[in-house]
This record gives structure tokens, sequence and C-alpha cells, in this order.
């Protein structure tokens, strides 16, 4: 098998009054995520460890925020052109782990649901998709509230030829 492996990282200011998208899913918050699109960082996030993969660049690259294309798009849809480029090379998705850095809120009720709405996008079972919370005790600009960064590493895998 040729298998690689790519890491993504994404941050985005958090403001009152905008919705909060995580991992495909809406999370119910008074505050949400300053961005051109939906602003869900682990989609975007998930979105450069593939394309690290393949050494293709960033979602920053492929969907610029100065372009009205993808002005408030779904980042669902990103994510969904992503694995297309994946498939193209001939590479499938063998699993992904997420960890999303939030003060609050909680988000251990909605992992479950992220897990199963990406599984699809990817082509993968939910056992496959890895999503983790955690808080940074109230240190930095996370723990104050301010923003939410994400890490993400993919793993993408082909048959060799013979």
């Amino acid at each position: 098998m040729d298998i690689r492996i790519g890491n993504g990282y994404d941050v985005h200011a958090i403001a009152p009054g905008l919705p909060m998208w995580l991992g495909g899913v809406q999370i119910p918050s008074e505050t949400g995520f300053v961005a051109h699109s939906d602003g869900d960082v682990a989609i975007h996030a998930l979105c450069d460890a593939l394309l690290g993969c393949l050494a293709l660049g960033d979602i920053g690259h492929l969907f610029p925020d100065t372009s009205d294309e993808w002005k408030g798009v779904d980042s669902k849809l990103l994510l969904a052109k992503v694995v297309d480029l994946v498939r193209q090379q001939g590479y499938q998705v063998g699993n992904v782990d997420i960890t999303i850095a939030l003060q609050k809120p909680k988000l251990a009720p909605h992992i479950a649901t992220m897990r199963s709405t990406l599984a699809p996008i990817l082509g993968v079972t939910e056992d496959r998709v890895s999503v983790k919370a955690t808080t940074t005790e109230r240190l930095g600009f996370v723990g104050r509230c301010e923003g939410c960064e994400v890490w993400a590493s993919a793993l993408i895998l082909r048959p060799l030829e013979p």
C-alpha cells in the first residue's frame, strides 16, 4: 500500500451572534466563528490535513476567502471537494483524528454527531473518525474564549501498482 499522512491546523476568532459550526454540526451557543465561510474550523483543519497528504497546499489556496463563490459556504461541501481530489489521485481515506480546543461550550454531547456527519463525506465508517475536545484550562486566547483552534491528522492509502 502507498500510505500518506497529513496534518492540518486552523483557528478562528469567536464573536457573539454568529453560528457555531464544528465537524459539520451546528453547536448551540451564543457565540460563533468569524469567517468567510460558515467558519467550521474543524472541517477546515481536516481539509488541510487531507490536502497535506498529497502536498496540494491548503484550503485557502483552493477556496480563497477573497472569492464571493465561497462566502458563507457550508464547509461540508469544501470537505467533499477535497475528498474528491483525494479519490482522483487514486487514494481513499484510511482514518482521521481531530482535536478541538475550545473553552466553551462543552462539546462532549456533540462528538458522536460530528463523527456520524463526517464519516459518509470521507467515505469511511465512524470508527475511522476520531473527534476529541479539550479546553486550555482558561489559558491563552482559547481559554479567554476569544477563539478556537483545531489540529487534524489524516491517513490516506492506495494499492501499490504491480
